[in-house]
């Protein structure tokens, strides 16, 4: 990606927000003291160093040379930078990180699709479908989301076993979408039904199929809660350790978490090659905010702008 189009995307994320502050607050600007301001901005930058810091501490390890990583004199600007680590990255030979890289893009792209297309049909059901059991299982649905992971890694690996799926990538997916719809369809069950039913019934009249409704309307009024719930499950699948490191056993079927603890467990003091491939696994991630964070903005403030 350009650094015109994160200039671009940085600059779009700014304006979004700002405009969705000025007219949640109702005014372009926030009266307030200096000294607020001062206090304010100071936190931003506190909070700013606090989450950025150990990224630049990735990135500076990343282009050291080995020496220098483990000098008993740390520096916190490097002399010396080099790209030998990122090089024995994506040598197959030493570390197919592109294999793991691809296992992981693969399985989080459609866990994600997956759950935001279940989660939108079983959502809208809860929102505005009447059938008998409705309320007990919207709550079921939420009393799953509070079990912990490591409570479901046994009967699911029994339950993935049964079906002849354990090492093999679609076991991951299930799982996953296990893990994600619980929360994915109380997150949009809720939105829809800040949607205005009026704008569906009126569909409805006008000969629309219910599915036409959901599709033409619904889908597009909930684009930022849609998004909302793709980057949750998508991140949820991206960094997901537990289960794959239970299902998982040939090396080619490997994704990132698993690929970086066999990388640690292979070589010692491999640091510069963690914190590279440490880097390139936070790429997507943040190239998925910096695409999507205006519809989580405006996912943030539906419903306080007009009354």
């Amino acid at each position: 990606m350009s650094t015109n189009t994160i200039t671009q995307s940085i600059r779009e994320s700014y304006l979004t927000t700002s405009r969705a502050f000025s007219r949640l607050f109702g005014s372009q600007e926030i009266s307030s003291s200096r000294l607020e301001r001062v206090a304010f901005y100071t936190s931003i930058v506190l909070v700013l160093f606090i989450a950025l810091f150990p990224f630049y501490i990735m990135l500076k390890t990343s282009v050291t040379p080995d020496a220098n990583i483990y000098s008993q004199e740390p520096q916190l600007v490097p002399n010396d930078m080099t790209l030998e680590h990122y090089r024995v990255l994506f040598s197959p030979e030493t570390f197919p990180f592109i294999t793991y890289f691809r296992n992981s893009l693969l399985v989080s792209t459609v866990t994600a699709g997956l759950s935001v297309v279940v989660a939108t049909l079983g959502g809208y059901s809860f929102a505005r479908l009447e059938y008998r059991g409705r309320g007990l299982t919207s709550r079921l649905v939420l009393v799953v989301y509070m079990f912990s992971g490591i409570l479901l890694v046994v009967p699911l690996f029994q339950v993935m076993t049964w079906l002849g799926l354990v090492d093999t990538l679609p076991s991951l997916l299930i799982t996953y979408l296990v893990q994600t719809l619980p929360l994915s369809l109380y997150m949009l069950g809720n939105y829809f039904r800040s949607v205005p039913e009026e704008i569906e019934e009126a569909a409805l009249m006008d000969g629309y199929s219910r599915l036409e409704v959901i599709y033409r309307i619904t889908i597009p009024l909930s684009a930022p809660a849609i998004v909302a719930v793709f980057i949750y499950a998508f991140m949820i699948a991206w960094n997901e350790y537990l289960f794959a490191s239970v299902l998982l056993r040939s090396q080619g079927l490997f994704t990132l978490p698993i690929g970086l603890e066999a990388l640690n467990q292979a070589f010692e003091n491999v640091w510069g090659q963690l914190m590279a491939a440490s880097i390139l696994t936070s790429i997507p991630v943040v190239v998925l905010f910096l695409y999507l964070e205006k519809y989580l903005v405006e996912g943030l403030t539906f419903g306080a702008v007009e009354g």
